[in-house]
């Protein structure tokens, strides 16, 4: 197989001593990297081109390297790469991104370098990326056919959905455990409440955390990342298959940023570092509050709290910021105020790690678990200040993806 020509636009690759990993992971999944080059000479005119010359030479060249790209026909895809801490770079990453996205349609994913990053983390961008390459006449696909299944094995919830005719005729999900264990439990139920036997079944599909161990285990027709899933289920379910949207995926231990033109995300980024910012936060948080986690966004939106007397947890830290929760309900803060802290802690640090370095693009579609806490998806209108989509079957965004794109296996 001919490997993915995708280009790497980076800064302090090398410095950060994460190349060797790009490199590694690039190889074991067929991907070459290419590095775009450009006439030393002609790095001044490529940064007047974009708009912005930074103060680091190594910045710069990057932004030749992006306008180069565009010269290339054969580079698939752009995976844009600067420092942590590097407020520049994140201002040129910004503005690169900004720039393809306005030149080309090809897929680009967007990463800030740490010094101890997580191979996982790394791996699964780039598999989505090469899935956005390499699937894209199956991504293009806009409902589901015949009777198929889609099993979204999740970190916390095990989701299954049985779809009969771009109809979802039957859905559950539980708790994960084993995820192998787990899934057999939800398709069980799920088949007997939709009324079909594994012989009117023509296809099945999964995604999610234990796709590879579920997907061996029932021998699944397709296996898929959850990146190209979600954005397929929440265009779906949001029926946003034409034009541009952005797709906002929260669920128990991680997060997604998804931008989609068409139904096909176009670019993404990906949580998952802190668990503040996920639903096992707003799950424990929810305990101490002696309220169902489907409780919880009701009685965050009983809070009348003006702007300036809002209360707010002192840290984004989940340890941290349930020790800020305990203490202020000692001291006599309202539960529901502090039952809307706890929302506002988790759309805040989405915004502030992910949101602010992507462009969002209107509509914003809210999909995972915990797009059905109400008060999450108050806070997230109030930063953004847009109107957020909460489709029905939110929760079930990845396996209504994977059923429908099964179906065209």
């Amino acid at each position: 197989m001919t490997p993915v020509r995708v280009a790497q636009i980076s800064c302090g690759t090398e410095y950060c001593g994460i190349q060797w990993l790009l490199d590694d992971i690039a190889e074991r999944l067929g991907i070459d990297l290419v590095y775009p080059e450009m006439e030393l000479a002609k790095v001044e005119l490529a940064c007047n081109e974009i708009g912005f010359k930074a103060e680091s030479p190594s910045l710069n060249l990057m932004i030749a390297r992006a306008v180069s790209l565009l010269n290339d026909p054969m580079i698939k895809g752009a995976i844009l790469l600067t420092c942590f801490k590097c407020a520049e770079g994140t201002i040129v990453k910004d503005m690169v991104r900004t720039f393809l996205h306005e030149r080309t349609d090809i897929p680009i994913i967007v990463y800030s370098n740490v010094e101890k990053p997580k191979e996982i983390e790394l791996y699964s961008r780039f598999e989505a990326l090469k899935t956005l390459i390499t699937r894209k006449a199956l991504l293009m696909r806009e409902k589901q056919e015949g009777v198929t299944i889609g099993i979204d094995s999740g970190s916390s919830m095990t989701k299954v959905v049985v779809m009969k005719e771009n109809e979802l005729i039957g859905h559950e999900w539980l708790p994960t455990t084993d995820p192998i264990r787990s899934a057999d439990e939800v398709m069980e139920k799920v088949m007997k409440d939709a009324g079909i036997s594994e012989k009117e079944v023509d296809a099945i599909g999964v995604t999610g955390h234990g796709r590879e161990l579920v997907s061996e285990h029932i021998k699944a027709d397709l296996n898929l990342e959850e990146v190209s899933v979600v954005s397929k289920g929440a265009a779906l379910l949001a029926g946003r298959h034409k034009g541009e949207a952005t797709v906002i995926d929260i669920g128990g231990m991680n997060n997604k940023l998804i931008l989609m033109r068409d139904g096909i995300a176009t670019s993404f980024s990906l949580g998952g570092i802190c668990g503040g910012s996920s639903g096992r936060f707003l799950e424990v948080a929810s305990h101490r509050l002696d309220v169902d986690i489907s409780g919880l966004g009701q009685l965050a939106m009983k809070s009348k709290a003006k702007k300036k007397a809002k209360f707010d947890l002192q840290s984004y830290c989940m340890v941290f910021g349930i020790q800020s929760l305990v203490v202020a309900l000692a001291s006599g803060i309202k539960r529901e105020d502090v039952a809307a802290a706890a929302c506002r802690s988790v759309a805040e640090q989405v915004y502030e790690t992910m949101i602010q370095e992507m462009e969002v693009r209107p509509p914003v579609i809210f999909v995972g678990g915990v797009s059905l806490i109400e008060g999450v998806k108050r806070e997230f209108e109030d930063l953004l200040g847009v109107e957020i989509i909460v489709p029905q079957y939110s929760q079930y965004a990845g396996a209504v993806g994977m059923a429908t794109l099964v179906s065209g296996v």
